[in-house]
Parts: C-alpha cells; structure tokens; sequence
C-alpha cells in the first residue's frame, strides 16, 4: 500500500489497531478492534468518530464578489436550488450527465462568501475539472487543501462534541457553522451518512489528531472505520456512489427526487438548464422503467451487489439486480438494495435472486431499513 495516498490521522488508526485497507487511493481503517458490529450497533446507540479526510472539499468563490451569480452557474450542472440555499444552510445534489445519469452525489453548503462544496473521494478530480469548466466565467474552483474531515454520528454526537464546541447544541439538521475550538476554526455541518444525528466538522491537518483524541477519550465516542460506514448507510437506504447510483442511473430511479426542488421542475422559476434536464423532467412527471428499492433476503446469506433477481424461480430473463448488500447488525438480518423494473417494485413483492447457482427467495421492502433520527 506504499503507493497510496494517507490523511492526517494515519498514525492514530494504527496506534488503534486498525485494518488498513486500500480505498478510493487512500490507505483507510476498515475496521478496530471493537469489530464492524460492535462499531456499528457503538454508532446507533452512542457516538462514532469516523475519519472521512479522503473526500474532496471544493471552494466556490464569486470572481465578481456576488455568490448569486456562482450559485446560477452551479444550476447548469445541478439539478437542484442553490440560487435559494439560505446562508448557513447545507444541501443535498447531483452533478448529472446529457443522458440523465449521474456523475457524483454532493452536500453543497452556503458559507457566506462562498460555497462550500463536499463530494466523493473517487470523484473528486473529475468533478473539480467539470467545475472549473461549467464555472470558470463567474468562479475559479479550488480544491481544498490542509484540512481534514470527520464525521462524529450518533445519538450521543451533540453531548460529545458540545463540551468541546457549546455551540454546536444550536444547530439543526443541515445547517453549517464556522465555530472555534482553541483558537482553531472548525468548519461544521450537522449531517452525515449513518441515518443519524451527528456533524461532519472540517478542520485544519494540524489540529485533526489532537481533536480526534480528545474526543474518542470521551466514553461515547469510539473510533468507526469504513466497514461499520457502509452497513450503517445501507440500513439508512443511502446510496452509495459506484455502487446504488453512477453515470447509467437517473435521480428519478434511485429514489432522489425528493432533492430536486420545485423551482428546477417542469413548470418551476428556474426549471432544467442542467446536462439530462429533460429525461429527468420527464422521468419526475412520467415515471420510470424502473426504481430502486429496499430487498430482505429470507435465510442469513448476504446478498452483495451484482446478484440478478428474477420474477420467479424459473424465468429465463432478469427483471434487476443488487447494487449494495450485506448484514445489518441493527435489524439483525441480511439487506439488500436494488433496482427492478416497475412492475415489481410494489413493497411485499415476492422475487428470486440468483446466487451460485441457486434461486433463493427475496422480498422487497421499504426504505430505509432503520428510522432516520435527524435533529429538525
């Protein structure tokens, strides 16, 4: 793994006693000692400190000084309402392509001056080059560099974090502050991707060990690494890019319309004007061939992404497949997520996938598997 890139808190997974994996360029802990189980149900009932420094942190500033000009701008590529995005607020998008598909998910935030934009780590490079294409006449968008970003989730994230930051009590569900902790400035959002209550706080490398430290000696908090990360989405019913939605997927199919706003619809202020506006728009008003939806396999075995799944136990032609799969600790049971054709995405439905040979029975299921706990 020598050739591989690693974030400020490298030394600290290993003094922990974490697996280090490969992962999107990155050496990253999969998992500590604690195991993925205990790490994931530690999350649902405590607080885990997840290390995401491998995504991208992207600065949108204004050339003119006026960030109304940069959100339009960002509308061609997003389907979604920067232009409306109140100052202190964060936001769910898409970059999309001319087919509809889908290029990168987003959380687009209004910090005042600028946008601050946090996309995937295996993206990253292309969605700085696209932006710096679609945006260059009102924006120079830049990378951020020299600063880490971790993610603290679970019902006990705001006791943890609030003897640090008091502040952070303040704050609801998708908002973004700039706080300070010791004369350092914490760049915090009060998201993440565990279905969760909890922030993702951005702070310089030089100070991401010591606050690290200072929160897992907290009794909450316990370190989470990326294997306890994917089955905690999954039971959430959040995509996971590359695998539950990529370039051949539409928003509208993976169940994220709910992101684009009224104003970008068909009929809206500022309806289309993105690559794939009008499949989408007419994909929102007509419906799709087919969607994504939950899938509760009967037995233990995991299903994982790439399993077929059929009508029944002997028809010849496929109508989906799995895009993300495993256990999930909190409901104790094998979850799945899929697409399927229309016609058999009703929750209760009856399908078969096909694994090693074998034609084992699988229910769909409404999403998510576990009740978000979002604090609105």
């Amino acid at each position: 793994m020598s050739d591989l890139k690693t974030t400020s808190l490298n030394a600290l997974h290993l003094e922990l006693g974490a697996r280090m994996v490969p992962f999107a360029g990155y050496e990253m802990p999969v998992q500590y000692p604690m195991g993925v189980l205990g790490e994931h149900l530690h999350c649902r009932a405590s607080a885990g400190l997840f290390d995401v420094s491998h995504m991208g942190q992207v600065r949108l500033a204004a050339k003119s000084g006026d960030l109304s000009g940069v959100a339009l701008a960002l509308e061609t590529l997003v389907p979604v309402d920067v232009l409306g995005l109140a100052e202190g607020r964060q936001r769910y998008g898409f970059f999309t392509n001319k087919d509809g598909g889908i290029l990168d998910d987003l959380m687009i935030a209004n910090r005042g001056d600028h946008l601050l934009l946090v996309v995937n780590a295996g993206c990253k490079d292309a969605d700085l080059s696209h932006m710096q294409n679609g945006l260059s006449g009102v924006s120079d968008p830049e990378m951020i560099n020299g600063r880490s970003l971790l993610a603290l989730q679970g019902p006990k994230s705001e006791t943890a974090l609030a003897r640090l930051v008091p502040d952070v009590a303040g704050m609801r569900f998708m908002d973004v502050r700039t706080l300070d902790w010791q004369g350092v400035d914490l760049w915090i959002s009060r998201s993440g991707y565990t279905g969760e209550d909890g922030f993702e706080v951005s702070v310089p490398d030089t100070d991401a060990e010591t606050l690290a430290r200072e929160l897992l000696a907290m009794a909450e908090v316990a370190p989470i690494g990326l294997g306890a990360r994917d089955s905690l989405r999954l039971e959430a019913g959040l995509c996971l890019y590359g695998h539950d939605i990529d370039e051949t997927t539409s928003p509208i199919e993976a169940g994220l319309g709910w992101a684009i706003q009224k104003v970008r619809r068909t009929g809206g202020a500022r309806a289309g004007g993105y690559p794939g506006d009008a499949q989408i728009m007419g994909e929102i008003d007509e419906g799709t061939a087919r969607k994504r939806v939950g899938l509760l396999p009967e037995g233990r075995a995991p299903m994982r992404q790439g399993t077929p799944l059929f009508a029944d136990a002997t028809s010849p032609a496929a109508i989906g497949s799995i895009t993300s799969g495993g256990f999930g600790p909190s409901v104790e049971r094998p979850i799945s997520m899929g697409y399927v054709d229309r016609a058999h995405a009703e929750t209760g439905t009856k399908l078969f996938a096909e694994l090693r040979g074998k034609r084992l029975p699988v229910t769909v299921a409404a999403l998510p598997f576990t009740k978000a706990n979002f604090k609105h």
